[in-house]
């Protein structure tokens, strides 16, 4: 099941790739939906597509956090824990680059969910963040309830699961996923691959470009 979905992804990373260069527009990832409705007097069809759920968390202040929260801008989310001993280490100094970049711009925001629910608390989170030079609000680290963490790891279409026989106790895809500003998952790139992490760092001017 956890290979279907990580193909899946990198099918749709690749139809976004193609998309990038010849539209210069991102997809739409994610369930849709056909709606019928009246426009004009007309009987139209429209979609409509999925888009990530409120939520609320608890940041690395201890200040909540919701979807409003990200209201106005787009995001790019991803799962981690702070005592992952494999893949979080390489995801978060490839999230740094894309921070770099595109420090202080208001339009772009970073949300990091812990999957940790026992350990990794807000002051635990803060202490990762100063770590890592992080300042400010445009990256945000959640905390949360085990049922908060897990039930929304799905909506972004990420998985994430509590495993003893991993290292660290926990498993989860180290998925860069780049959310737009009415909430759908606009592109999914690998964290650990600089190939993928540089194509990130090319769509977001283009998922900006549309609300211009």
């Amino acid at each position: 099941m956890k290979m279907i979905t990580k193909l899946t992804l990198v099918s749709a990373f690749i139809m976004l790739q193609a998309c990038t260069s010849e539209n210069k527009k991102l997809p739409i990832l994610g369930a849709r939906e056909a709606i019928t409705k009246e426009l004009n007097g007309a009987t139209v069809v429209d979609t409509l597509y999925k888009t990530i759920p409120d939520f609320s968390f608890l940041n690395q202040d201890s200040v909540e956090i919701t979807a409003r929260t990200f209201d106005n801008s787009i995001y790019v989310a991803d799962f981690f824990f702070t005592s992952c001993p494999s893949i979080c280490p390489i995801m978060h100094r490839n999230m740094l680059k894309i921070l770099k970049k595109f420090e202080n711009n208001e339009d772009v925001k970073f949300l990091s969910h812990s999957i940790d629910f026992k350990y990794d608390t807000p002051s635990v989170l803060k202490s990762y963040a100063t770590k890592l030079g992080i300042s400010g609000s445009q990256w945000q680290f959640a905390a949360g309830s085990k049922e908060s963490i897990y039930g929304i790891a799905p909506e972004y279409m990420v998985f994430a699961a509590v495993d003893g026989e991993v290292p660290g106790g926990y498993e989860h895809q180290g998925w860069f996923v780049l959310i737009d500003k009415e909430k759908r998952v606009r592109g999914a790139y690998d964290g650990t691959d600089e190939k993928q992490v540089a194509q990130l760092m090319k769509d977001i001017p283009i998922l900006l470009a549309e609300y211009k």
